[in-house]
């Protein structure tokens, strides 16, 4: 039989972070990133979503969905179209 790899799903906005040495496990949520006065970038909402505090890391990934979800746009900036005006 042939064995499958599964692509990896793009979650915008949600990485996962697992650090044995600290004993680390959980999802970072970043998002409404904004240009700081020094040009750098920067998130103005972030969260950790820890495996052990929400009872798995399902429900921790269900957890950092809903706060991404909760956020203003759904944490991802509008863009707006200008439109050309005759002088």
């Amino acid at each position: 039989m042939k064995s499958t790899r599964r692509r990896p799903v793009r979650r915008r906005g949600i990485s996962r972070i697992d650090q044995p040495s600290t004993r680390t496990h959980g999802w970072f949520v970043r998002a409404g990133f904004y240009e700081r006065a020094n040009g750098t970038y920067g998130p103005r909402h972030r969260k950790f979503f820890g495996d052990v505090s929400h009872g798995g890391k399902r429900r921790a990934l269900r957890a950092a969905q809903a706060y991404l979800a909760k956020l203003p746009l759904g944490g991802r900036k509008s863009r707006v179209r200008s439109t050309r005006r005759a002088a």
